[in-house]
């Protein structure tokens, strides 16, 4: 618990926020690639 709010103090209350960001960001890529779990194999 110490640690965690020496992290939010040293560096800003919004460490929540990055992951949910990055979430969204491999969302869309996910999306763009068909929502397909398994892609073909590259030649």
């Amino acid at each position: 618990m110490k640690i965690g709010r020496n992290i939010r103090k040293e560096h800003g209350g919004d460490l929540l926020l990055v992951p949910e960001a990055g979430m969204r960001q491999k969302s869309a890529e996910f999306a763009a690639s068909g929502n397909r779990v398994y892609l073909p194999l590259a030649d």
